[in-house]
């Protein structure tokens, strides 16, 4: 009986205590957050901290030499095809950072292939590629990290082959148009030059 009296007596006592604590806690008190377990940036965050910017991506950089990127198996195909005649207009590492690469010969009727490697955001390179897609017929599958779309034609004043193929990853997209000449394996060997 006596421990049970005890027991008792220190439950009271632990109680009182409980409660007079409670009623000691201003409003401050009871409006402070639940401090947080998470570990964070600094280890303690001050008024005084500014967050710190968002890293920048980092941009690939283009290709400066339309040969460089092709495979010794794609310009064994292209060995006898003039690369940026002055006639076709700008070609190479343009001002605005796209390279430009024209194989074929001005004076052709039709044989040529023209590419151009430029930079676009995921967005306006997808809404593209879904149109391309959606009115004008190309297919669109997903090798390689990236998206690729093409399409294949018959020349309307000749019979030959025309075509464009596009790949687009990273940030980059590869735009190929093509009359007659299509070597082998073109695209894949610029994306594999591109993401080794």
């Amino acid at each position: 009986m006596k421990l049970r009296a005890g027991a008792a007596v220190a439950l009271i006592l632990a109680s009182v205590s409980l409660l007079a604590g409670c009623a000691t806690a201003g409003p401050e008190e009871a409006a402070k957050p639940a401090k947080s377990d998470k570990p964070t940036a600094s280890g303690s965050a001050s008024p005084s901290s500014k967050p710190s910017p968002a890293p920048e991506k980092t941009l690939m950089p283009l290709p400066g030499d339309c040969r460089k990127i092709l495979s010794d198996d794609v310009l064994a195909q292209l060995k006898d095809v003039p690369l940026n005649d002055p006639g076709f207009g700008d070609s190479g590492l343009l001002d605005d950072g796209s390279l430009v690469c024209n194989w074929g010969s001005p004076d052709a009727d039709t044989t040529g292939l023209t590419t151009k490697i430029s930079r676009m955001d995921r967005g306006p390179a997808l809404d593209m590629l879904n149109e391309l897609a959606a009115t004008d017929g190309f297919t669109c599958y997903t090798p390689d990290d990236g998206t690729r779309c093409e399409k294949t034609w018959q020349n309307e004043q000749y019979p030959v082959t025309d075509g464009r193929t596009l790949f687009w990853r990273d940030d980059l997209l590869i735009d190929t148009r093509y009359s007659n000449l299509a070597p082998k394996g073109y695209t894949t060997s610029i994306v594999e030059a591109l993401w080794p």
